[in-house]
């Protein structure tokens, strides 16, 4: 059943909030069985807030999905009492904390929500949201999610990081490039996780009708950078330094992940064609925050495991990639599955994606059938990715998706005119 608009909070929750007033800053941290980590990032968000963000009036909002962890506990009894330590000496203002469940589908969009509906009703000016699950946050963080809007007029903060070249592997083959492409803008992280946004775009998240989709589940995260982009919202990006979080192997089963992000963006260029059609290359945005090299946490790859998923799945799969693929790319992926060494070329992978946004568009078949089969062609991607990058540096991976990128975006044009064909 749907949420209705008046049952996204409890009455405790809304009487707490008539308490509270208003708010300057809100800080929303979603949740679920976090108990780990996340007295580490209320801190961290407490003492951002207390440092950088003195006279305003401020709150953490904890978003819960039902933890049975003893998270939301923590979060209540977790606080930031020594200013001395951050060089702050008075505090206007204290920092009121809200922990509430979310209701609706269970998933990161739906926590979101109801961290947009209390901005909206503390009248809040600039929000961020942070994960939940991050041990490398600091109380910068919310300095540079937050500065951009409250000080610098801008409406959408995202994220810059350092990540291991094997982490984030859906944004860097798919989300990242296709993004760019499509709306012209390089935010290299359209799905970090961390972002900062006015209270104008929170209330307009809030006007849009997606919350029984995909958007609730994993999509939220590109559907909040795409409507941003897309409804000429001012944007600019920070430098966080880097995301240590609980990585995952790229090898490992995403395709529950990648079938939700995926949808999502193939689901935005369906309500937004008439503006990406007419965007040509792309440009940079503003950045904001000190550039460092950091250190990173190895991830193990299994590649032998992803070439093995892509040729089983040119076995088993061709009836349906024929339905969704050209058939000059159908013949491509063929070859490249029998041939030594393993590869997949930038060129081939642009047009793959491609293929498979116009065939959703078009519904050639039912859409969450056509993104499962996807998976394979993305393992296939990936391991290609990581054997080309073996011995390659974090400045040579750039270089190499930026190659990527520079592939989706010459393939563009071809895009727009079978879409509009």
């Amino acid at each position: 059943m749907p949420v209705k608009e008046d049952a996204l909070l409890d009455e405790g929750i809304l009487q707490q909030i008539e308490r509270i007033g208003k708010a300057d800053i809100v800080v929303g941290i979603p949740s679920f069985n976090n108990s780990r980590t996340i007295d580490h990032v209320v801190r961290a968000a407490n003492a951002g807030l207390a440092k950088h963000f003195p006279n305003q009036s401020s709150i953490i909002v904890n978003s819960d999905g039902g933890s049975q962890d003893g998270t939301r506990d923590i979060v209540a009894s977790s606080e930031f009492t020594d200013l001395e330590t951050l060089m702050v000496r008075h505090r206007l203002h204290p920092i009121h904390k809200i922990i509430t469940p979310y209701h609706g589908i269970p998933g990161k969009g739906s926590a979101f929500r109801t961290i947009f509906k209390i901005a909206q009703l503390l009248g809040a000016k600039a929000c961020a949201v942070v994960d939940s699950d991050l041990r490398s946050i600091a109380p910068e963080w919310i300095e540079l999610l937050v500065g951009p809007i409250l000080n610098e007029g801008y409406d959408y903060t995202a994220p810059l990081y350092r990540r291991h070249k094997y982490d984030g592997t859906i944004t860097n083959s798919i989300v990242y490039p296709l993004t760019r492409a499509l709306y012209g803008k390089r935010i290299r992280q359209p799905i970090g996780g961390d972002f900062g946004f006015s209270g104008s775009l929170a209330e307009r998240y809030l006007s849009k009708d997606v919350w029984d989709t995909n958007v609730a589940r994993y999509g939220i995260d590109i559907w909040m950078t795409t409507t941003a982009l897309a409804e000429g919202f001012k944007v600019c990006q920070a430098f966080l330094g880097a995301k240590i979080h609980d990585p995952k192997d790229p090898g490992a089963d995403l395709s529950e992940m990648l079938v939700q992000v995926v949808s999502s963006v193939f689901e935005l260029m369906g309500t937004y064609e008439n503006i990406w059609a007419e965007v040509e290359g792309s440009e940079s945005v503003p950045h904001f925050g000190f550039e460092y090299s950091v250190g990173l946490e190895p991830i193990n790859v299994n590649t032998q495991r992803m070439v093995d998923n892509f040729r089983q799945g040119v076995r088993d799969l061709e009836p349906i990639w024929a339905e969704a693929l050209q058939p000059s790319n159908l013949a491509w992926i063929k070859e490249l599955a029998a041939a030594e060494p393993h590869a997949f070329p930038d060129e081939i992978w642009a047009a793959t994606i491609y293929d498979f946004a116009l065939a959703y568009n078009r519904q050639v078949m039912t859409r969450e059938h056509l993104l499962s089969s996807l998976t394979p062609l993305y393992l296939g991607r990936t391991a290609a990715f990581v054997l080309d990058t073996a011995e390659a540096d974090s400045n040579q991976v750039e270089e190499r998706i930026e190659s990527l990128a520079l592939a989706y975006e010459s393939a563009k044009e071809s895009l727009v005119q079978r879409w509009r064909g």
